[in-house]
């Protein structure tokens, strides 16, 4: 199949990538590079003895991707392009609809001129907002707390109303939790810009360094050890699920949205154990207070991507700390250090 994804070069994306190039598809690559780097592209063409075109190209410039599409012809796109930090979203929302939402609309808009009709959005489990029960299932209703989680249900729900519009088009929406882990060669990974957001760079940041200790927010949770529980998920059985619901668009003939994760919780202590076990570092921690707005406990029910995508999460949590320290301990600072 001819697919086009958009942030290939990011984290998510080029473990996809990887995936697809695999599998036999054909891809096409658009990025801007603003969070991601030209070098781990060139690692994948390594990794898979297979090249693939690239372009440098903002999502929200329809003109130039609909010139791509044109040449291309997708069969299917892949969305990952997309900015990622809870955080940051608060502090720049106007930045984040921008690029979320506008250019998933300058996205949409650039397949219609193309003719495309089949489309998996890599989405996010924050558009479920605090849980009502757990773990959360797709028929959980959708309550984003955040800009970053508003951006990816407006963008679901733009998807629901696109393939009402056009009749024979599909769009799957692929919600997760915590990515985590690398290609087991170590040459790809996760590469956050600055001060990393999520817990297993600055975990594996620490292993190497290039921070002093680990903050972990919040220890007096109603928890076993006290530190709060999420569901991680290994990036190559994330890409596996991308992979699977290319298959599954071909029985789709609308919007449909399906969980993607282990189905079970982490503590962050728990991570951090394991991550120490696996790599044989020690990282030192500082328990302070609770973030506004951080949940007890978030875990995902993966029984619907099992039944319709023949998908299930593989690789445990010694293999997410295992392939997660291959990566940093070989790049230490990143792709920046080649």
């Amino acid at each position: 199949m001819k697919v086009l994804v958009t942030g290939g070069a990011g984290y998510i994306g080029t473990h996809t990538l990887l995936e697809l190039l695999g599998c036999g598809h054909d891809v096409l690559v658009v990025d801007n590079y603003s969070n991601s780097s030209p070098i781990a592209l060139q690692r994948v063409r390594k990794l898979a003895g297979r090249d693939f075109e690239s372009l440098q190209i903002d999502i929200r410039d329809t003109e130039q991707l609909t010139e791509a599409m044109l040449e291309f012809q997708p069969q299917a796109v892949i969305h990952f392009a997309g900015l990622k930090a809870v955080g940051e979203s608060v502090e720049q929302p106007l930045r984040y609809y921008s690029n979320n939402v506008d250019g998933s609309i300058s996205l949409l808009l650039a397949m219609d001129k193309a003719a495309g009709h089949n489309f998996i959005f890599s989405s996010s489990a924050t558009v479920y907002g605090a849980p009502q029960y757990l773990p959360y299932d797709e028929k959980h209703p959708v309550k984003a707390v955040n800009p970053y989680g508003s951006s990816k249900l407006m963008v679901e729900e733009i998807l629901g109303d696109w393939c009402k519009s056009a009749p024979g088009t599909a769009a799957i929406s692929l919600r997760y939790f915590n990515p985590v882990g690398a290609h087991t060669s170590g040459e790809i990974g996760e590469d956050p810009q600055g001060i990393p957001n999520n817990l297993m760079p600055c975990i594996a940041q620490t292993a190497v360094g290039r921070l002093p200790q680990l903050k972990v927010f919040g220890s007096d949770y109603d928890k076993r050890d006290g530190t709060g529980e999420r569901d991680y998920i290994h990036v190559m059985d994330l890409a596996r699920a991308h992979v699977a619901a290319l298959d599954y668009l071909e029985q789709c003939n609308s919007f449909d949205a399906i969980n993607i994760g282990t189905g079970k919780g982490l503590t962050v202590l728990e991570l951090v154990k394991t991550f120490e076990q696996s790599s044989q570092q020690v990282i030192p921690l500082e328990l302070v207070e609770r973030r506004a707005g951080d949940l007890v406990s978030v875990y995902a029910d993966a029984s619907k991507a099992s039944r319709l995508l023949n998908w299930s999460a593989e690789l445990d949590v010694d293999a997410m700390c295992r392939d997660t320290w291959r990566w940093q301990s070989q790049n230490p600072q990143g792709y920046s250090g080649e």
